[in-house]
């Protein structure tokens, strides 16, 4: 048991070591981008399946709520909470468009659509995305590996070269953190 314990430690500290040497610049792109949206009156609508649903949820309870400081609420809605919607659409057009069928409902030009996906290849996230792209929305990803869909699609990617979900999910939470927290500073002025 130690042994599994120190081996999922030392793959952390990599994907950290990782992630401090190729990444920091595209955190600040995204945040930058969120942050350009804010102030022109912009949404971020954020989706993910499983535990990256769970991590747009996350993100958008830090957005509309607050993440470090008090401040007004900035608008964000994740995708994967109305399940209402999200059955009702897979029951109709297939579970492919739960979250493109939102994002031609909801997103306009200068939101930000910001998916999740570890494969970086979900097919309802990469056809929201498209769609996004198409109205004239940023897209912004994180993805579990580099050279994806997803990415090619992103105005912005946060790529982890993972070999396991959870852990491009570990250093996606540390990189979503550091996002609310540049956001809070700079769009709430």
């Amino acid at each position: 048991m130690k042994n599994a314990i120190l081996n999922t430690i030392n793959e952390h500290k990599k994907l950290i070591d990782e992630f401090e040497q190729n990444t920091v610049e595209s955190v600040i792109k995204a945040a930058e981008l969120i942050v350009e949206s804010y102030k022109n009156g912009g949404c971020v609508y954020i989706c993910g399946n499983g535990g990256s649903a769970a991590d747009a949820q996350h993100i958008a309870g830090e957005l509309v709520g607050r993440f470090l400081r008090e401040r007004k609420g900035l608008p964000a809605v994740a995708f994967s909470t109305d399940t209402s919607v999200i059955t009702a659409v897979a029951n109709d057009y297939g579970y492919g468009q739960i979250f493109a069928r939102q994002t031609e409902a909801l997103v306009k030009e200068g939101d930000v659509l910001w998916g999740l996906s570890t494969s970086g290849t979900s097919e309802n996230i990469v056809s929201a995305v498209k769609l996004a792209k198409e109205k004239g929305a940023k897209i912004l990803t994180f993805t579990g590996r580099p050279d994806t869909p997803l990415e090619k699609l992103s105005d912005v990617c946060v790529s982890v070269n993972a070999k396991n979900s959870y852990s491009a999910q570990e250093i996606h939470q540390i990189a979503y953190h550091i996002i609310c927290d540049l956001v809070e500073k700079n769009a709430c002025k």
